[in-house]
């Protein structure tokens, strides 16, 4: 998925109001950007960061800029644009470029099913059985190498599991697939300590029969494409901790089986 114009350079100032930020362009100029994310974009909001805007001159827009990538400046790039993963995915599938969803020929967005709910698609074709197939945004790194969802308390998201289950308890097929629009991890873990609700959801809903499947993305301020399947790691969850000066932060509480998952990253 190409963008549609051709992105600028910005330095953060703020991120106000969850979909406010204000930015200081290259040549000085400070402008207020749309940032299309409602989470908590833990660590990447700080004041002084890299970002890429898109502009735009559609007159029906208040805003003339939006946020659409975190430039970690080490090659690595975050995509914060909440829609761009459906968007992504919708050319991935036309392509046929996502191997588990490839033998589907009919792809509907947006179609409403469950409880007032929409799935962001629904496959079908001749012979299978149709597939639902529920998108999310992956943005949270707090460990070197994992994606973390969520990033905020999303009871949405709970409810979208639940769903996923009924429509997998009916002998259909439900995938939850968790678009990771971070370029420098390897594996995906739900963020327990974070919302516990949602990972205990994901649970449940993996045991009635829901798919998992985590893609990883190219990132540039050209263009955000698939990539390669990531694995799916067991929950995170972090502790309060008391640092020698009195500060407060977190760490992360081990696993038994972690030195050996991630001594590779």
């Amino acid at each position: 998925m190409r963008f549609q114009t051709d992105l600028v350079p910005a330095r953060l100032i703020k991120r106000y109001k969850r979909f406010l930020a204000d930015c200081t362009l290259e040549d000085g100029r400070e402008v207020t950007a749309h940032c299309a994310n409602p989470g908590s974009m833990m660590g990447l909001a700080e004041p002084g960061t890299k970002i890429w805007l898109e502009p735009n001159d559609d007159p029906r827009k208040k805003l003339k800029f939006g946020w659409r990538l975190v430039d970690h400046e080490n090659g690595h790039f975050t995509g914060v644009d909440t829609s761009v993963p459906n968007r992504a995915l919708k050319a991935a599938l036309m392509a046929r470029d996502v191997d588990a969803l490839a033998h589907y020929p009919l792809i509907r967005p947006e179609v409403k099913y469950g409880e007032n709910s929409r799935i962001d698609f629904l496959l079908s074709g001749d012979g299978l059985p149709d597939c639902y197939v529920e998108v999310k945004s992956v943005t949270l790194n707090r460990t070197p190498g994992l994606a973390e969802f969520p990033d905020s308390v999303t009871a949405r998201g709970t409810k979208h599991l639940g769903e996923l289950a009924k429509v997998a308890h009916a002998g259909h097929r439900a995938v939850l697939l968790y678009l990771v629009q971070r370029t420098d991890c390897t594996h995906v873990a739900m963020a327990a300590d974070i919302d516990p609700a949602y990972t205990a959801a994901h649970e449940a809903a993996t045991k009635s029969g829901v798919e998992t499947l985590c893609i990883s993305t190219h990132i540039s301020p050209q263009e955000v494409t698939l990539a390669a399947p990531l694995a799916l790691a067991p929950p995170t969850r972090y502790t309060q901790i008391q640092h020698s000066n009195g500060e407060t932060g977190e760490q992360r509480t081990p696993r038994p089986s972690d030195k050996r998952r991630y001594q590779n990253l």
